[in-house]
């Protein structure tokens, strides 16, 4: 539930950043609400679409091989993950200018509303995209019924929602710093998890069998099955009796997404501004 909530919410706040700076650059342009409406519906579907192909992609590889499909679906995971927060790092501040471009555009007469639908829809396809991805990741780790990833969702929804409509309206002053470092920090444990969780699979494969020793057992200490032992696993990947090479993969992973991230991440003003109604 945790992991689905941490995602959810981050995909959430950006989508909603992208929409509140296409409202309010937009502000007085008749029929904007319809326009926009109808890119999140698109958006929206299209996430969907992708979430039933994913689910008969899984289905039909079933029993074919379904440690190595696994393991390739978490890869894929974390390097979108990676290439989330180092690209946001690198380029958010600039892709809210070019959206405030075409804002600009459609509100001066050279461009239509349908730009508005365009940009709107592609944002949250992308969001959505990478949030089925994501859960479809944490699905395949295991331990999390689908009743628990759907409240998570649910609570990231709504946290994200309420969030991005009080910084739109002015009523919250979140600095996009602090808020954008936090989840960021999280997505990235989350990742080194994925990654490490991914490994485990290949080993049961029999692909990898380098470094195949376990590094330690604290199943008697802290159980990964226990509420506690869960939430850990759920927030940074811990596992109470990992393989070297399980750990090996996690450091790298964890350590290669941090340093890139914050290599190239610009030295002026964060990604994001708030923007008022």
């Amino acid at each position: 539930m945790i992991q689905a909530l941490i995602i959810v919410f981050r995909e959430m706040i950006e989508a909603g950043l992208i929409v509140g700076i296409v409202l309010a650059v937009t502000k007085g342009v008749p029929q904007r609400g319809l326009w926009v409406g109808l890119g999140l519906g698109g958006g929206i579907i299209g996430a969907g679409l992708l979430a039933l192909f994913a689910n008969a992609v899984s289905s039909a590889l079933a029993g074919m091989g379904q440690e190595l499909f696994n393991a390739a679906v978490l890869a894929v995971a974390v390097v979108m993950l990676a290439w989330h927060n180092i690209w946001m790092a690198r380029h958010g501040r600039e892709m809210a200018q070019e959206l405030k471009a075409v804002g600009n555009d459609v509100r001066g007469g050279s461009q239509s509303l349908a730009a508005l639908a365009l940009v709107v829809g592609i944002a949250v396809l992308r969001e959505g995209s990478e949030v089925v991805l994501f859960l479809y990741g944490v699905m395949i780790q295991g331990g999390e019924t689908g009743m628990s990833m759907l409240i998570g969702s649910l609570m990231g929804l709504a946290l994200g929602g309420g969030v991005s409509l009080l910084t739109y309206f002015g009523l919250a002053k979140i600095p996009p710093r602090l808020l954008f470092g936090v989840t960021t920090t999280l997505i990235t444990f989350l990742a080194a998890g994925m990654a490490a969780q991914s490994m485990l699979f290949l080993e049961q494969a029999g692909v990898v069998t380098w470094l195949g020793t376990q590094a330690w057992d604290t199943s008697a200490i802290l159980s990964d099955k226990s509420l506690p032992g869960r939430v850990l696993h759920a927030l940074f990947g811990y596992s109470d009796g990992p393989s070297v090479m399980q750990v090996v993969t996690y450091i790298v992973a964890l350590t290669s997404i941090f340093t890139l991230t914050r290599l190239l991440r610009p030295h002026h003003a964060p990604p994001f501004k708030a923007v008022a109604a």
